[in-house]
C-alpha cells in the first residue's frame, strides 16, 4: 500500500526561478563591480590628465611673485597703493601698471632686460626689447635708467626740410644694425642680397619720392589726392599709418594739413628714429598691440602691404574690427596692396573684410607679379568706409 506521504519530486518551475534569481544577482555583482572599476579608472585617469596638466604648466601660469623675476620688473608691475587712497576713477586704491603678460613667459630675457642700476644708465641692448616686444611682451616694462643715446648728437633739420632731406647719421645708435650709417642703407637694395624689411625706403630720392601721387598699376595704386576726394574738404585730419616704413605716408599727409602717426618695428633699420628725424610722429608698436585710440575718433587708417595673408586669419579679423573700432563714422580705411594666394583671397580673405562691416568705396583686384606668375599671388586695394548710421 503506498503511503499517503510520497515524497514530491523537484518542480521545474521552482527550479527555473532560483536561476533566474541567481543570474540577476550575479549580473548585478559584475555590473557593481564594473561600474566601481570605470569609475575608479576615470578618477585615476582624470587624475593623471591633471598632475600631467600641473607638470605642463609654463612658469607663465604661475604668480610673478613666484617666478624667478628680477626685482626691477617685480617693482614696476606689482600694485601700487595710491598716495590718497581710493581713487572712484580707477574704482581701486592701488594702480596696476600694464604690461604683456607673456613677459613672464621669458624669464631669461625679461631677467637681462630688467637687469640694470637704478639711476643710472640702461644696456645698449635694443634687440633685446626688440625681442622681447615681438615675442608679445608688450608693452614693455618701464624701466628707471637712461637709453643708450648717440654720443654727438645733432639737431634735426628744420621743417619742411626735413620732411625729404636724409638725418644726419649722428641722429642714431647704429648697435643693433648692420648698416652703420645711412649711405649704407640707401644703397643695400644694389648691394646686399639678403633680406631687409622696405629694402630701398630709406632713399627719399628713389621710389618714396612718387608714393602716392598718381594711379597706376591696373588701377591698384590709389593717390592721396583721389581718396581725400571721396570726402568733403577739411574732414580728413587726422589718422593712423600701420606699418608705415619711414611714414612717405604721413609725410605726404602733412603736406595736406593732416596729422598722421606712423606704426614702425626697427627690423634691422632705425625705421623709428627715422620717422622721428622727418618731423613726424612713430609709434613703436607692433601689429598684436591693440590700438592705442579711444572708439570712433580717427578719420582715416593706411596700410600698406603689411597686413597681409603672412598674419593668422584670426588675429587679422581681430586687427581689422580693431580698425573699424577707432574709426569714426564715415571714417575710411584704405587698405593698400593687401596681398595672398589667389583662392585664399575667394575663399578666405574676402569673406573676412566683408564680414567687419565696411561700406565699399574702391574694391580693386589684380595680379601680383614680381615673384612670377605660377603663384598665382593677388593684390587687393580697397577704400573702405565706416558707415556714418548704424555703425555697431
Amino acid at each position: 500500500m503506498d503511503s499517503p506521504h510520497k515524497p514530491r519530486s523537484f518542480s521545474p518551475n521552482l527550479f527555473f526561478f532560483f536561476l533566474l534569481v541567481s543570474s540577476n544577482l550575479l549580473t548585478f555583482s559584475i555590473s557593481n563591480t564594473f561600474k566601481h572599476s570605470s569609475c575608479l579608472l576615470y578618477q585615476q585617469t582624470y587624475n593623471a590628465i591633471a598632475a600631467t596638466r600641473d607638470d605642463d604648466i609654463q612658469e607663465s601660469d604661475k604668480p610673478a611673485a613666484d617666478l624667478d623675476l628680477p626685482s626691477e620688473f617685480l617693482a614696476f608691475t606689482s600694485p601700487h597703493k595710491l598716495p590718497f587712497g581710493f581713487s572712484r576713477n580707477f574704482d581701486s586704491d592701488e594702480i596696476n601698471p600694464p604690461v604683456g603678460r607673456p613677459c613672464t613667459m621669458f624669464p631669461d630675457l625679461i631677467r637681462r632686460y630688467m637687469s640694470y642700476r637704478v639711476n643710472g644708465s640702461c644696456p645698449d641692448d635694443e634687440i633685446l626689447g626688440q625681442k622681447l616686444l615681438l615675442k608679445g611682451c608688450e608693452p614693455l616694462p618701464r624701466r628707471r635708467c637712461r637709453p643708450a643715446s648717440q654720443q654727438e648728437y645733432v639737431e634735426p633739420y628744420p621743417l619742411p626740410e626735413s620732411l625729404w632731406t636724409t638725418p644726419s647719421d649722428s641722429s642714431v645708435v647704429w648697435t643693433a644694425y648692420t648698416c652703420k650709417n645711412y649711405e649704407c642703407l640707401i644703397n643695400r637694395v644694389k648691394s646686399q642680397k639678403s633680406f631687409d624689411d622696405c629694402k630701398d625706403c630709406f632713399d627719399l630720392n628713389g621710389r618714396e619720392k612718387n608714393r602716392w601721387l598718381s594711379t597706376k598699376g591696373a588701377g591698384l595704386d590709389f593717390s592721396i589726392d583721389e581718396v581725400l576726394a571721396v570726402k568733403k574738404p577739411g574732414t580728413i585730419r587726422i589718422g593712423l599709418d600701420i606699418g608705415g616704413g619711414v611714414a612717405t605716408f604721413a609725410v605726404r599727409m602733412r603736406e595736406r594739413n593732416i596729422t598722421i602717426l606712423t606704426t614702425s618695428m626697427n627690423l634691422n633699420g632705425p625705421f623709428n628714429t627715422f620717422i622721428a628725424s622727418r618731423g613726424v610722429i612713430p609709434l613703436y608698436i607692433s601689429i598684436s598691440q591693440r590700438l592705442p585710440f579711444f572708439d570712433n575718433t580717427l578719420d582715416i587708417v593706411h596700410s600698406m602691404h603689411v597686413l597681409s595673408n603672412w598674419i593668422p586669419s584670426t588675429l587679422l579679423h581681430f586687427l581689422f574690427f580693431d580698425i573699424y573700432r577707432v574709426l569714426r563714422p564715415g571714417g575710411l580705411f584704405w587698405l593698400d596692396h593687401f596681398f595672398c594666394v589667389g583662392e585664399q583671397f575667394e575663399h578666405v580673405y574676402a569673406p573676412l573684410i566683408e564680414s567687419i562691416g565696411f561700406n565699399k568705396v574702391k574694391w580693386v583686384v589684380g595680379r601680383k607679379l614680381d615673384r612670377g606668375p605660377e603663384l598665382n599671388e593677388m593684390y587687393l586695394s580697397a577704400l573702405l568706409e565706416k558707415p556714418l548710421k548704424n555703425s555697431w
